[in-house]
């Protein structure tokens, strides 16, 4: 058996590209050993080779679907051994469409990934890290959690809505014990969410300073995070976005919500 590496080591879901890719890119040039969770294994074997020569440090590339039900068991399996410094929680997509245009199995499938993973990996890593006394959890969330509802992708702003109020508790909870939890809530994003989900015709039009990079994103959670944020909306558009859906009478958002759903 191989010794285990000494450097510390971040696990990030949804490795393969985006937000989750750019965490990894940025964790190992701070000297991270990378534990890359994603369901293609292609791109997750391209990464560590890329990581590998560009950095000094080690990634375990690991194909795993947070959507099957035994997942997290077989992750916290295969990384056994392994103390985790940092928890990127990425993994997620959208199912588009309305609520009742698919069968229940699809719904419970997005939840396991956009809820159960989170909660139940959380659970299991946040535990030695406050023995420890250090740790850092980011849970990528999104501005949509702080949107008033819309129809079509009807679980996605719930389930980003639920990361926030997760991440603020766990944070109060564990912050006494020196681990750090940060909700972090990007507006849109160049990546192939958009692309995964159909939508990428329909938001071609939006302004391109709507837009940040993945890599922004990412640097701006870790910054947030290091600081003891709890909560980081990157960007000055989009806390303008949140700020203005909180503060407006609700029947004003609806409608337009309303009205933006029927287009």
């Amino acid at each position: 058996m191989q010794p285990i590496p000494t450097r510390p080591t971040a696990l990030v879901t949804g490795a393969s590209a985006g937000i989750g890719q750019a965490f990894c890119r940025l964790l190992a040039s701070q000297g991270y050993d990378i534990i890359a969770v994603a369901r293609r294994s292609e791109r997750l074997a391209s990464l560590a080779r890329e990581l590998n020569s560009a950095h000094a440090i080690e990634v375990l590339p690991l194909s795993i679907d947070l959507g099957a039900p035994d997942a997290v068991a077989r992750l916290l399996s295969a990384m056994a051994g392994r103390d985790i410094d940092v928890l990127i929680n990425n993994a997620g997509y959208g199912v588009p469409g309305r609520y009742l245009s698919h069968e229940w199995s699809v719904h419970e499938r997005f939840q396991r990934v956009m809820i159960e993973s989170v909660a139940e990996l959380s659970h299991a890593l946040v535990a030695p890290m406050c023995a420890r006394g250090r740790g850092t959890i980011i849970n990528v969330a999104s501005l949509a959690g702080y949107l008033p509802g819309s129809a079509g992708h009807t679980l996605y702003a719930a389930s980003k809505a639920w990361m926030i109020r997760f991440s603020e508790s766990l944070a109060l909870e564990c912050e006494v014990d020196g681990v750090r939890v940060c909700a972090l809530c990007p507006g849109f994003t160049f990546s192939e969410f958009h692309d995964v989900t159909g939508t990428r015709a329909q938001l071609a039009s939006l302004p391109k300073w709507l837009w940040m990079s993945a890599e922004r994103v990412a640097a701006e959670g870790w910054s947030a995070a290091a600081t003891g944020r709890l909560v980081h909306i990157p960007g000055r558009i989009n806390r303008l976005i949140a700020m203005l859906a909180g503060a407006l009478p609700r029947a004003l958002t609806h409608a337009v919500s309303r009205r933006e759903s029927r287009r």
